[in-house]
């Protein structure tokens, strides 16, 4: 086993720069070091506080949807499935990067197992993948309900919706699946620092020696798949929806039914645009500031789980009142 520096042990990292992590001599470390957020090392106990606060938010909220809709019948239809869906995805997502990440600023545990970092780095991109195709099954539920309203029992039955999660499903974890093979067969010969709290497959892939294309391509290709496609399967879904909101015959109208889109839309924005700034500053910022990268990485993780339930809590009418009940209920 490669033995750590006495000088990583201690936590002593911020005084050591990049170039003296790059000279560190050795090959395929059975342990990766996580560094947190480089150049900010001093502050990890006070950035520690909004990420607990999010995570906190994310767990509760999250919680919260899944145990209301599952103790109301009335919302057992295929607009409370999917956001059922999002929660469980949500939560999963969240936990696989914050604990670890809590860990690096309270504790100063920056040590990963290999096969951790690659068991972080699958459930990572893999539920990412997952939220997105969550996403497309929400605007495909929106768009029948709005485009084609008589029909929207007969389409979107249970059996329909249940083939529709698991298409999300699979999808996502066959995509995903080649990242910890393609990562496992590559030679660790310049260093075992990963210069961020947690290990996406980019960051790890930086690290090895050779000719490591293959991953690079791959990589981007699920991103085109995931992100790319479900992105223009939603635009799609709203262009839409968008020309039968139009075509409604008054502006109350117009706006009644554009309100039930709004959440959908929102998160799908949230969760989006981030996501691709992040991914494509992965591959071509070398200019941006590594500390501004690492921290919108962690922002595209963090972010969506915790603002999803409360949109959707706000926003949707049905979720409000129960959860409203339910508390006066308990008061």
């Amino acid at each position: 086993m490669q033995e750590t520096p006495f000088c990583l042990r201690v936590g002593h990292l911020h005084s050591f720069s990049m170039s003296n992590y790059n000279t560190t001599d050795f090959t395929n470390p059975s342990i990766f070091i996580l560094l947190g957020i480089p150049g900010l090392e001093a502050a990890h106990v006070w950035i520690s506080i909004p990420f607990c606060t999010m995570y906190a938010i994310a767990i509760l909220g999250n919680f919260t949807i899944l145990i209301i809709v599952k103790r109301d019948p009335s919302l057992h239809g295929p607009m409370y499935y999917f956001l059922c869906m999002l929660a469980i995805t949500d939560l999963v997502l969240s936990t696989s990067v914050l604990p670890k990440m809590l860990a690096i600023f309270w504790f100063n545990s920056r040590e990963i197992d290999f096969s951790a970092c690659l068991t972080q780095l699958y459930f990572i991109h893999c539920f990412s993948g997952m939220e997105s195709g969550i996403f497309v099954a929400m605007g495909f539920d929106r768009y029948v309900a709005i485009c084609h309203p008589l029909r929207h029992s007969t389409i979107l039955t249970n059996p329909v919706v249940a083939k529709m999660g698991l298409a999300v499903v699979l999808r996502s974890s066959m995509l995903v699946l080649p990242y910890p093979f393609l990562v496992r067969q590559w030679r660790y010969c310049r260093t075992n620092i990963i210069p961020e709290p947690f290990c996406a497959h980019i960051s790890v892939v930086k690290l090895a020696c050779g000719d490591t294309q293959v991953s690079s391509y791959y990589g981007l290709f699920v991103l085109l798949c995931v992100m790319g496609l479900d992105g223009i399967f939603i635009a799609m879904s709203y262009t839409q929806i968008l020309r039968a909101i139009f075509s409604l015959p008054t502006k109350d109208a117009r706006l009644k039914t554009f309100g039930t889109c709004v959440s959908h839309l929102c998160v799908t924005l949230i969760f989006y645009i981030p996501g691709l700034f992040s991914s494509l500053t992965y591959r071509f910022g070398q200019n941006v500031p590594l500390h501004f990268h690492v921290l919108i990485g962690n922002m595209n993780l963090l972010v969506p789980p915790m603002i999803n339930p409360i949109i959707y809590g706000v926003r949707t009418k049905q979720i409000r009142d129960r959860l409203l009940r339910f508390i006066t209920h308990k008061g």
